[in-house]
């Protein structure tokens, strides 16, 4: 009886409909799990980077020397890094032309860390949409498929003259397992996609902060200029 009623030979044994929802959940849930664990390792990546990087920043090295360490790699940076160079490197042409009106120079100076934040935020944002979708749809296709199966088995179950509990449970069976796939595509997909928006919600805080300290050291240089 426990051959009978295995996951293998109640897929084997469902309607085609039934099994194409059994195949749609599984593919669901193999691509979210490859995203979960990719998503979790760049967030991983991104605060490990941006404690390096504010620990440089607060080391007392000076500015200019900074930029140039980043700039030699700009086409690697992420998080603080970039939002660091795009800004330093708006000041400093800003700067240039317009070193006695420190009010412009710092506006282009935030904007340009202001759109350096947005990228990096929705960089960090990549495929967690996916994650939100899967948690949300999985369960009613998951349910689609059991009362696609439910419904199949008592049609069938109206042609016999003598209905018994071993003949309609193996299909009631075949069409649960459709449900129970569906919330495992979805539970994980809840919890990991509330996990990472949490995250990225400390993630964007953390390049805030740094921002508006970027911005203060900048806005004092900028108005000290003024003065010489």
């Amino acid at each position: 009886m426990t051959a009978e009623l295995s996951i293998l030979d109640l897929f084997l044994q469902a309607s085609l409909l039934v099994k194409g929802v059994m195949l749609i959940l599984l593919g669901m849930s193999v691509v979210s799990w490859a995203m979960i664990i990719k998503r979790s390792k760049v967030m991983q990546q991104a605060f490990s980077k941006a404690e390096r990087f504010e620990d440089r920043f607060w080391s007392g090295i000076d500015l200019s020397q900074l930029f140039q360490e980043v700039q030699a790699r700009k086409d690697n940076l992420t998080g603080s890094e970039k939002i660091f160079y795009a800004g330093f490197k708006e000041f400093a042409r800003l700067h240039r032309s317009n070193d006695k009106v420190p009010e412009a120079v710092m506006e282009g100076t935030s904007r340009a860390m202001r759109v350096s934040l947005s990228k990096q935020v929705e960089e960090l944002e990549t495929h967690l949409p996916f994650l939100a979708t899967v948690g949300s749809i999985s369960p009613y296709i998951g349910l689609f498929g059991t009362v696609w199966g439910i419904m199949h088995a008592f049609i069938a179950l109206g042609a016999v003259k003598q209905a018994t509990l071993a003949m309609v449970a193996p299909g009631i069976a075949e069409a649960l397992v459709a449900t129970a796939m569906g919330l495992f595509a979805a539970i994980p997909a809840v919890m990991a996609y509330n996990r990472l928006t949490a995250k990225v919600g400390k993630l964007e805080h953390n390049y805030m902060n740094f921002m508006e300290e970027f911005s203060s050291i900048l806005h004092r240089q900028a108005f000290a200029a003024t003065q010489e």
